[in-house]
């Protein structure tokens, strides 16, 4: 099941919101925008919770996103999944058996067509979809993938969220707090 049927993938942009998550009935938490030098301690606290921890390469501070910062996160950190918009670090996570998640901006048609290109090289395991507010643009990558389809970005609302996964997301990536609580996983999950 992925992510055992968590609906919400609460994702962590302050560190002030660590403690919250590692109590919180999520399994998977997603780790935006942090400094470098507090991968390995978030990661140990996440493990010490039963918490999957999913990384956002692209968007961790003091990280280029080449080939040796796929080889740190993959051998060094081995986080559950790593989120990113480059094929060299989702290629190293399948290599390593970590989750891959192919980050796809839907900026316009060409956009989308490059990025199916892209899809179609990597092979992700999971493709996530910024902005996640286009309900049929999440079943049309579905559709035309066969790889399940994560939202995310402008999610504001309860209804954004049910939007997209009536669409067929199989998740929704949001750091709004609201959200986390609205849509909270039994703790028998």
């Amino acid at each position: 099941m992925p992510f055992h049927e968590q609906k919400i993938l609460p994702a962590l942009r302050h560190l002030k919101q660590l403690e919250k998550l590692l109590a919180s009935p999520y399994e998977y938490i997603v780790l935006l925008e942090v400094h470098i030098s507090n991968l390995k301690t978030i990661k140990n606290e996440a493990d010490r919770a039963g918490k999957k921890l999913i990384i956002h390469a692209d968007l961790i501070q003091g990280l280029k996103t080449d080939d040796y910062a796929a080889e740190f996160l993959c051998n060094d950190i081995r986080p559950a999944g790593i989120i990113s918009t480059r094929s060299n670090m989702l290629m190293k996570a399948k290599t390593k058996g970590i989750i891959a998640i192919q980050r796809m901006f839907l900026l316009d048609t060409i956009a989308l067509e490059k990025s199916y290109s892209l899809i179609e090289r990597t092979q992700p395991d999971y493709i996530e979809i910024l902005p996640g507010v286009i309900p049929q643009i999440i079943s049309e990558v579905h559709e035309r993938t066969g790889i399940p389809v994560i939202s995310g970005g402008l999610i504001r609302s309860e209804e954004h969220v049910q939007n997209a996964l009536d669409a067929g997301a199989k998740a929704v990536t949001t750091s709004n707090q609201q959200l986390w609580s609205a849509f909270r996983p039994s703790s028998s999950s």
